[in-house]
């Protein structure tokens, strides 16, 4: 991946309703080649598809909502089950494996405190192996991106140099 395919992903990440033409112009490129490009990256699944990004509120899921969960046991058979469920849970749109005090970081989005309270009664709590949850509500969004930042150069060790200790980064 060069500079120039990041120029592209970049452009697609904000807005990828583009045509080719006016992607091309954006990243400087002929149409053709920009499009094998693009078609490479598609093909690599470095870009993975194209989705409408959709006003929360106005669709009628006003509240936000990151729960901080812990297992009981952290066997795979617990994890894999855990994992499944959240699957089947439309509500949650994120699910992170976490490092620290909580094993998972979920984002839900519900359309009001009842509905997230029968979610949380019916649906999390029946998951087996929970030990805890914890749920913190957003008041607003700050900032939300789909663009990554371009990412800083890959740092190889310098030959010659042996072991850890000594290598120079």
């Amino acid at each position: 991946m060069d500079a120039v395919d990041l120029h592209i992903i970049r452009e697609l990440q904000a807005d990828g309703r583009l045509s080719n033409q006016d992607l091309a112009d954006r990243v400087r490129l002929s149409p053709s080649p920009c499009l094998r490009r693009v078609r490479r990256l598609e093909d690599s699944g470095l870009i993975r598809g194209y989705t409408a990004m959709v006003d929360q509120v106005a669709f009628g899921l006003p509240i936000t909502v990151f729960v901080r969960v812990r297992l009981e046991r952290h066997t795979a058979e617990a994890v894999n089950v855990f994992e499944e469920h959240v699957g089947l849970i439309e509500h949650i749109q994120d699910c992170y494996l976490m490092a620290g005090s909580s094993d998972y970081l979920l984002r839900v989005v519900i359309e009001s405190l009842e509905a997230y309270e029968v979610l949380v009664r019916t649906r999390i709590h029946a998951i087996p192996g929970i030990a805890s949850i914890e749920s913190s509500f957003a008041f607003g969004s700050v900032k939300q991106s789909r663009v990554y930042p371009r990412p800083g150069p890959r740092r190889v060790p310098e030959a010659g140099v042996g072991g850890a200790a000594g290598q120079r980064w």
